[in-house]
């Protein structure tokens, strides 16, 4: 069947090693949309995070952000939605109080206060960049909990791996681990970790199976691209599975297909093979 659904990671997928999405795969992705197949960005970065990538391709687009908490339009119209609810929050919060300083909550607020945090460090050389990079959306809240007066779509915690590890063996032990869903990246040649903490119904192949089925998609005719842990389920329900070259080990145990890496052009020349060529033209 010809595909008619392209799900791209953005790191370590869509973005180079600097961060910069090349020419290759934009004329890639602009070429998909005109021969009418749907492009969409599946990534745990928020929405108005995804937006600077998003903005650089000539295109269309369907934003599925937050590791699947939130389904938008490329011109910020919202289609799906599933929080967390606050109780959780607030419970997952108390749990993981020995890894706060890594911790926030993430709301779907206009702007202000979409990020907030106990505090802001300039010395913090793991997350500083990121936070200084989105300052216009963060606040401060002390202790974290009481910034919870509404469901929020995430609790987000980040530091190295090892640490990160030990605040994912804590929360998948929990005894209400049921009253949500985990999202966990590894950067292991950064020493970075990030855990999402988020509505137990979510994660990128949850949400991307629950768009294709709203647009009379069926699986087959979906192609995923992705690089890291939280792109397995998204992977899995994909029809035409494809992995970096550059992906965590664990996705290259699968037998799916295997592009080249995000320094090579890996998603054009997936998009090349399983996609455009057989998609005819519109005419």
């Amino acid at each position: 069947m010809p595909v008619r659904l392209i799900a791209l990671d953005i790191d370590g997928t869509l973005l180079d090693s600097r961060w910069q999405v090349s020419e290759a795969n934009r004329n890639a992705i602009a070429e998909a949309a005109r021969r009418g197949i749907e492009v969409a960005l599946v990534t745990g970065r928020r929405y108005d995070f995804a937006m600077p990538v998003a903005r650089q391709l000539e295109a269309p687009l369907t934003m599925i952000v937050s590791n699947g908490a939130l389904v938008r339009s490329n011109d910020g119209r919202t289609h799906l939605c599933h929080l967390l609810p606050r109780r959780v929050a607030e419970q997952v919060l108390r749990l993981t109080k020995s890894w706060r300083e890594g911790a926030a909550v993430i709301f779907d607020r206009p702007a202000e206060n979409q990020v907030m945090l106990e505090r802001l460090d300039p010395d913090d050389s793991l997350r500083y960049a990121y936070y200084s990079r989105n300052k216009e959306f963060i606040g401060l809240a002390n202790p974290l909990e009481t910034c919870l007066s509404e469901d929020p779509i995430q609790v987000m915690l980040s530091g190295k791996v090892a640490v990160m590890r030990d605040a994912e063996r804590a929360l998948r032990g929990a005894s209400f681990a049921e009253a949500y869903a985990l999202a966990v990246t590894m950067y292991e040649h950064r020493d970075f970790a990030m855990i999402d903490v988020l509505n137990p119904i979510c994660c990128k192949g949850a949400s991307l199976a629950e768009w294709a089925t709203l647009r009379g998609y069926a699986r087959e005719e979906v192609m995923a691209i992705g690089d890291n842990h939280n792109d397995l389920e998204m992977l899995s329900f994909a029809g035409i599975p494809v992995v970096m070259g550059n992906s965590v080990p664990e996705l290259k145990t699968f037998g799916w297909h295997e592009t080249r890496t995000n320094d090579e052009n890996g998603v054009a020349h997936a998009i090349e093979q399983f996609a455009l060529r057989e998609a005819a033209p519109c005419a």
